[in-house]
């Protein structure tokens, strides 16, 4: 995450996705990402964040179900 945040323009949420997405990490978790929020929408970014660690080591596949649970 340090070297990605570390180019001009990406920051948490982008660093995140990109591991996420593209180098199969499974532990990405996007607690701003609006469809998270839509999924969840009672909670705050901070709250998710706690919710999720129960998810860990797998909160991708976390944010992938939300996604499709927005739908």
């Amino acid at each position: 995450m340090e070297k990605l945040q570390a180019i001009r323009g990406i920051g948490g949420w982008t660093a995140q996705y990109i591991a996420m997405r593209t180098m199969g990490w499974p532990d990405a978790f996007l607690e701003t990402d609006a469809g998270v929020k839509h999924a969840l929408p009672d909670k705050s970014a901070k709250e998710l964040l706690v919710l999720a660690e129960r998810w860990r080591p797998w909160r991708s596949y976390a944010v992938v179900n939300l996604w499709f649970k927005g739908e």
